[in-house]
């Protein structure tokens, strides 16, 4: 094993990853084919992040390294493994307009979907996760899920721009994947870690490139414990 580490959210199971920016960053190292020793970390745990002077995951420690935020440790892991699959294959902005639409359209349609699935995953930080995400929303988890199956059409709906793209192509990136999968696909494994609900139909072009992408890098994400949703 790499000196490589990389600090992950999780709850009682320290192998069940599900931050969509912890499996942005683990799955970049398994684009580029790098080996890493997963560190678990929980939301209550500031303190285990102090050395980064940082209070959120993921932190990647690369030799005497450390790289907090997931877009930096793609950019870090272009520039020191050049050689191998590159992750940033385009002008930063493209990559930036794919997190911006991931975080202001995508992860937030998700977390209305399952955010009352993942107490259920949680140890001694289940108190702080409930109380911190239902002042988030306003309202009680499960008020934020209620009626979700129903609301399932209208959240598929806004995934058209990504169907638009694998019309034409397999991946965001091209014949490959790139950064720009890793991003929207962190968010996809974030609700198949931690919640049962079908997000996608098996017809949806998503759904398909969805498959792709558990199979990319060795069948990597397709390994992880996951509701399989």
């Amino acid at each position: 094993m790499s000196g490589r580490k990389l600090y992950e959210l999780c709850g009682q199971d320290p192998t069940r990853v599900f931050s969509p920016f912890c499996w942005r960053s683990r799955m970049a190292l398994a684009l580029k084919g790098l080996e890493f020793e997963s560190v678990p970390w929980r939301f209550t745990e500031t303190d285990k992040l102090a050395f980064a002077a940082h209070d959120k995951v993921p932190i990647l420690i690369d030799g005497e390294t450390v790289v907090p935020d997931s877009w930096a440790i793609a950019q870090h892991l272009d520039r020191t493994h050049p050689d191998t699959h590159r992750l940033l294959q385009g002008p930063p902005a493209t990559y930036r307009f794919v997190m911006g639409w991931t975080d202001s359209v995508l992860s937030p349609g998700i977390g209305r979907m399952i955010v009352s699935d993942i107490p259920a995953l949680l140890g001694e930080e289940r108190a702080y996760f409930i109380e911190s995400r239902e002042k988030r929303y306003g309202m009680k988890l499960a008020d934020v899920t209620a009626d979700r199956e129903a609301r399932l059409p209208a959240f598929r709906a806004t995934l058209s721009p990504l169907r638009q793209v694998f019309r034409e192509q397999p991946y965001l990136g091209g014949a490959a994947p790139d950064y720009a999968d890793c991003i929207v696909f962190g968010s996809f494994m974030w609700a198949r870690s931690t919640s049962p609900l079908p997000l996608l139909e098996p017809d949806d072009a998503v759904f398909a490139w969805r498959e792709r992408m558990l199979d990319a890098a060795g069948g990597m994400a397709r390994q992880a414990p996951c509701f399989g949703a």
